[in-house]
């Protein structure tokens, strides 16, 4: 019973995980030894904010996440959560508007101490169309972003996690894996890492209301475009197309400084707010499940 589990003919989560990670691994070094023939060795293209590293990241979630699903879980891939039902538009939509109203209490509350300097808009530098334009990139890139990642970490290890240990650990350790992936990113520090362990928890609440992906996927999206293309603050240490110029100089541990605010306490009142829209917005829906169990 080392390997197998005791409540059905399959492998223990913990096992099931490893082996989802070697998928993953196996499919990325692929892809990434692929793209580098393609480019002719230019490293460059490769980089971490990169169009086609996006997308490599993501055929790789994407497929060792199927693949685990379908011959280690003896699941559908749609069973975690991504079942389309008349609630998964009106979800992803709502996810994808709360990030608007915490990014602006964030911008609101340094401009208000005078922790940034307001500089102008993007269309007087570089006109509107370009501001279009890179409003609508950086939107697609984070689309892509918050797909992998959402399926990645509050989809295939939360899930498992929870079945082979408990939710309380389960949002632990995949909500730290999820930090820890971005350790590499620039101006990554402590208080980066905590900040993004605290963003795990925040995106798997989404999950807990709804028992479904589209609601974090939202969230995940809106976090990201709202957070850099729009009020113009560092996307976890990268810098992006920016609608609003300003230059954050308050104390960094407040701010987050060069990382974006996730790095900062102005993070956590901006979290709260998420939070309570969220148990707002699911109301319903936590009573039906609730009365049907």
């Amino acid at each position: 019973m080392i390997f197998l589990s005791p409540a059905d003919p399959r492998l223990r989560a913990g096992w099931r995980l490893l082996l989802h990670a070697v998928f993953y691994i196996v499919i990325l070094i692929s892809l990434t030894i692929g793209a580098l023939l393609f480019y002719r060795g230019e490293l460059g293209v490769l980089t971490t904010s990169s169009s086609p590293a996006i997308l490599i990241e993501l055929v790789s979630i994407l497929s060792a996440t199927f693949l685990a699903r379908r011959f280690l879980d003896y699941r559908s891939f749609s069973s975690l959560g991504l079942q389309i039902d008349r609630r998964a538009v009106s979800d992803l939509i709502i996810g994808f508007l709360i990030p608007s109203l915490m990014m602006a209490l964030i911008f609101l509350i340094e401009y208000t101490a005078g922790w940034t300097q307001f500089q102008g808009w993007s269309w007087q530098t570089v006109g509107i169309g370009q501001s279009i334009i890179g409003l609508l990139g950086g939107l697609v890139v984070f689309i892509l972003v918050g797909v992998s990642e959402e399926i990645f970490s509050r989809g295939y290890h939360l899930q498992n996690l929870i079945e082979g240990l408990n939710l309380h650990w389960a949002l632990f350790i995949s909500s730290s894996i999820f930090a820890i992936l971005h350790v590499l990113n620039p101006s990554s520090s402590l208080m980066s890492t905590i900040g993004l362990l605290a963003a795990g928890y925040f995106l798997a609440y989404g999950w807990i209301r709804t028992h479904r992906l589209w609601l974090p996927i939202g969230l995940h999206i809106g976090w990201n475009f709202f957070e850099g293309n729009v009020f113009g603050f560092q996307v976890s240490g990268l810098d992006t197309f920016r609608l609003l110029l300003h230059t954050p100089s308050g104390p960094e541990f407040i701010t987050g400084g060069t990382f974006g605010p996730e790095a900062g306490l102005i993070a956590i009142p901006a979290m709260l707010l998420g939070a309570w829209l969220v148990k707002l917005y699911t109301r319903d829906r936590v009573k039906i499940r609730s009365n049907n169990t």
